[in-house]
């Protein structure tokens, strides 16, 4: 997310202010968490799923 959006990207997204500077900078700066955040709820999630597919979940 920092790479992408925060280097290659950076021109396009820096038009588009978010708390007074770019959202280019602002992905650089917090995006990576906040995608890292993201993906640790989609894999607790799917983790669940397939727990209670295999029968091996927690009651």
């Amino acid at each position: 997310m920092s790479y992408l959006f925060g280097i290659i990207l950076a021109e396009p997204l820096n038009a588009i202010k978010v708390g007074g500077v770019g959202l280019g900078f602002w992905f650089a700066q917090q995006g990576s968490i906040y995608t890292f955040l993201v993906l640790i709820f989609f894999y607790a999630k799917r983790m669940n799923a397939l727990d209670i597919e295999f029968d091996v979940h927690e009651d």
